[in-house]
Formats: structure tokens, C-alpha cells, sequence
């Protein structure tokens, strides 16, 4: 019974990690259509919720990855439920205090964190799955400097194509594109990052299945993806409004066609990743995509100095995640629990 009640605890934390994911990261799916005001907040966070959810219908990879990808699934066998739900905590916790601060980090790399510190604590480095976790770890790098250039890029061909062409016409065209192009990125958006607490579910379910052991299939449940994709959906619709001014102007100042080009550039990053099962910031893609499109102006146009600010909360996130998971575990087990 008490290790049922503490896999109930765990789900529901995990639902809560999804839902705070989906708060914190609300800015990644509308600050670009909200600073070009092709759409207002309550609409923008409205249509990223639905198309949050339609994500959904993509795939379990990333699911697998945090799932058995990250930490030794023995490990966790050995320690318990108890190691999962300290993990999810020091995720909470990290995203709740740059929410606070109104800096966006990864939501996805604190719950990688969090796994790390809660198995580093009682194994060491030998806690880790070195294959998935630096793969992760590249990809903090990767992921944004792949959404900066493809951004650019784009933007570049967008003001090749259309030099011609008057900033009212050009505007007029791009606010009806940036519509599809946000709509991507909230379904890219949805499908990377619920994905996260799916994984975390399916491995709570299996544990506390007295047949099942570390090499059983990984297959998440129906009511697991539902459950994740609403929390993150909700998330997203109530909003983190300190975020959205970060993201939506204290970066670059931005027109419809460069949200576009930040957008679309963002999404096909993160529809690659998903397809590879690797698990992404969608925050450091889009961060990264957004400064693309400043940069296309000139150097100056882009906040360097907020972008530095958001690069050190990244470096920052898998440790201090790491650090108050694993605090928390040992805290628990000297307590007895």
C-alpha cells in the first residue's frame, strides 16, 4: 500500500511538473506572435494549448530516453519510487525559481537534472547512462545554435525574396503565415516536452509492478499521453507572463515575418529531435531562433547581454536541478523514508 501511495504521489507530481513546464515555457509558443501583435495574449496562449495537445499523436521516443535513457533503470529498481519523485521535485523546484526571476530555462534539462542528482547521491557517476545523458548534454549547445542559424537563414531568404516588396505588403502576408508557423512550433512544443512526464509515468508504472524488472517493455499508456499532453495544455493557457516579456521583446524587437522565420526555424529543430528520441530545450531553440532573426538586422539589434544572462541560467540548470534532487533524496533517506 505504501508503495503504491508513493507511485500515486509521484504521477501526480509528475502531472504538476507538467503542468509548470507548460506555465514556464508558454512564453516559447506565443512570445513571438504576441511582440509582432498579430495575435493577442488570450488568443495566442489559447490556440498554443490546443496545438500543445494535437502533439499527442507524435511518437514516444523522447519518452523512452527519460525513461530509461538518462539513469541505470536498475539503479532505480534498487532505490525505488522514492528516486523518482525526489527527481521530479528538484525539477519543480529549479523551474519554480527561474519562473520567479522571469529567466527561461529548460524545464526539460532540470528534469534531466533532477534524475542525475537524485541517482548521482547514492551511485555516483556510475548512476548516469553516459550515451543519453551526453547526447542531452550536446544538444543544450546544439539545439539553440541549429535554431539561431536556420532562423537566420531563413530570414535571409525571406529578404531576398521579398526586397521588392513594400513592410505594410510584406507584413500583411507574413501575419496569416505566422499563424501556421506558431501553430508548429506549439505542436513541436507539445510533443518534445509532454513527452518528458510520459516517460517519468511509464517508469512509476512499471515499478510498482511486482513482475515487471528493468529490461521489461517501455510503452506508455493511453491515459498516460492524455494525462501529460492536458497538464502542459493547461500550463500553457494560464500562462508565465514574466517569461513572455523576456522572450517577446527584451531579446530583439521583432516584426511578423521575422516571428515567422524564428518560429518555423524553432519547429523544424524540434521535430527532428523528437523523431531521434533526444530531449531538447524547446526553450533554447526558440531563444536561439529569435536571436537569429535579430541578428539578420545587424549585431546591435540583438540584447546580448539578456541573451548572456539566458545562456548562464542554461549552463546552470542540470546542476542546480541535480543539486536540490539529490539534497532532497538524501535528506529523505537519513529521515527514514
Amino acid at each position: 500500500m505504501e508503495l503504491l501511495s508513493l507511485a500515486a504521489v509521484t504521477i501526480m507530481m509528475t502531472l504538476a511538473f507538467d503542468f509548470v513546464n507548460g506555465f514556464h515555457d508558454s512564453a516559447n509558443s506565443i512570445a513571438t506572435i504576441v511582440a509582432t501583435k498579430v495575435l493577442t495574449p488570450l488568443y495566442a496562449v489559447s490556440m498554443a494549448a490546443i496545438f500543445n495537445f494535437v502533439g499527442i499523436i507524435f511518437g514516444q521516443e523522447v519518452a523512452k530516453t527519460i525513461g530509461k535513457g538518462i539513469i541505470d533503470t536498475s539503479l532505480v529498481w534498487d532505490y525505488g519510487i522514492l528516486l523518482v519523485f525526489c527527481a521530479v521535485m528538484g525539477a519543480i523546484v529549479w523551474d519554480l525559481i527561474t519562473w520567479w526571476f522571469g529567466i527561461p530555462t529548460s524545464s526539460s534539462h532540470a528534469l534531466v537534472g533532477g534524475l542525475i542528482g537524485a541517482g548521482g547521491a547514492v551511485a555516483g557517476l556510475e548512476a548516469i547512462v553516459w550515451g543519453g545523458t551526453l547526447k542531452t548534454g550536446a544538444f543544450i549547445v546544439i539545439s539553440p545554435t541549429v535554431g539561431l542559424i536556420a532562423a537566420f537563414v531563413l530570414m535571409i531568404a525571406v529578404m531576398r525574396v521579398a526586397r521588392s516588396l513594400s513592410r505594410s505588403v510584406v507584413n500583411k502576408y507574413f501575419r496569416r503565415l505566422q499563424l501556421i508557423s506558431s501553430a508548429s512550433y506549439s505542436f513541436t512544443h507539445g510533443t518534445n516536452d509532454a513527452q518528458k512526464g510520459m516517460g517519468i509515468i511509464t517508469l512509476v508504472l512499471l515499478m510498482s509492478d511486482p513482475s515487471a524488472t528493468p529490461q521489461s517493455t517501455f510503452i506508455v499508456p493511453l491515459w498516460a499521453m492524455v494525462a501529460c499532453h492536458a497538464s502542459i495544455s493547461l500550463g500553457t493557457f494560464l500562462g508565465g507572463w514574466r517569461i513572455v516579456k523576456t522572450m517577446a521583446s527584451r531579446i530583439t524587437k521583432i516584426e511578423p515575418n521575422q516571428g515567422f522565420c524564428a518560429e518555423t526555424g524553432a519547429a523544424s529543430m524540434l521535430f527532428l529531435t523528437a523523431s531521434m528520441g533526444i530531449p531538447v530545450s524547446t526553450t533554447h531553440t526558440i531563444s536561439g531562433a529569435i536571436m537569429g532573426v535579430g541578428a539578420t538586422r545587424r549585431l546591435s539589434a540583438v540584447r546580448w547581454g539578456v541573451g548572456r544572462r539566458i545562456v548562464i541560467a542554461w549552463v546552470l540548470t542540470i546542476p542546480a536541478a541535480a543539486t536540490i534532487s539529490g539534497a532532497l533524496f538524501l535528506s529523505l533517506i537519513l529521515l527514514g523514508f
